[in-house]
């Protein structure tokens, strides 16, 4: 289960993408669009900035805004930014590989085969969806729900 400031992040990073190009969003704007609690947003924010995705403004025209295009980040970077390993056990993190405390061994591990396919599919989709491909599939949705 992915983490509620993940939701939070991937929701803002939603907002941003949907901005005019080059144009930043206050952090009010973004709480108030996505409902978010602004100071845990504050905190996202600034998670996403130090790691390159978001970038900030200061003045009357400030506020964040997308350091690269929406369609290059994608849902599984994020994720492990925020939540870390994407792995249902530790044995199977790309990132943060442990062996499991209880196993007796990797290769007989009926439970780490199941696993493995299962966050094999997950890393699969997750880093190939990108923020720009989950709008168009939300507008495009949106599109068809108006014409019906």
């Amino acid at each position: 289960m992915i983490s509620q400031k993940a939701k939070y992040a991937l929701r803002a990073l939603s907002a941003l993408a949907r901005a005019e190009a080059g144009a930043p969003l206050q952090i009010s704007d973004i709480a108030d669009r996505q409902n978010i609690p602004k100071k845990f947003l504050e905190q996202i924010l600034l998670d996403l900035k130090r790691n390159g995705l978001v970038a900030s403004r200061r003045g009357k025209q400030g506020g964040y805004l997308l350091l690269k295009p929406a369609g290059e980040i994608t849902y599984g970077e994020v994720l492990r930014l925020i939540d870390g390993p994407i792995a249902p056990l530790p044995c199977l993190s790309l990132t943060a590989y442990r062996r499991c405390e209880d196993c007796n061994g990797e290769t007989d591990c009926e439970l780490r085969h199941v696993f493995a396919r299962v966050a094999d599919e997950t890393r699969a989709v997750l880093f190939s969806t990108t923020i720009a491909d989950a709008l168009n599939t939300h507008q495009a949705r949106i599109a068809v729900e108006e014409s019906a």
